[in-house]
């Protein structure tokens, strides 16, 4: 009964990783910013400026860089939950969460200060 739980366990935990990792791979690429919608007060100057210079670059090693609300140079991300979330970490180690909608060319950041749309670069 306990091995039999165990592979349970094991295949459940397969099925989880490999779902993951489709998500990443559609992740890893560059982005550019589309599209800024503030929940939160965001004056326009901020607004411009992140749909101006706004970029993020995820690489396969777990690695981010690019500019959000500022400059991002070696940052982190974890995604997690099939897909569904994302945190990115700054170089201090600052945490983004954030609900996150992965398609092959669109890349939609949804946390509560504000939602942020990529497109693929």
């Amino acid at each position: 009964m306990k091995k039999s739980k165990l592979f349970i366990f094991g295949i459940a935990l397969l099925a989880v990783l490999i779902i993951s990792c489709k998500g990443r791979k559609k992740l890893v690429n560059s982005w550019k910013i589309t599209a800024v919608e503030a929940k939160i007060p965001l004056s326009d100057s901020l607004k411009n400026e992140i749909l101006t210079n706004g970029t993020l670059t995820f690489t396969e090693d777990g690695h981010v860089t690019g500019f959000l609300q500022r400059e991002i140079t070696d940052g982190t991300y974890a995604l997690t939950d099939g897909g569904k979330k994302l945190t990115i970490k700054d170089e201090t180690g600052t945490p983004y969460p954030c609900e996150s909608t992965i398609t092959d060319e669109k890349l939609i950041l949804d946390s509560k200060e504000m939602k942020i749309t990529l497109d693929k670069i």
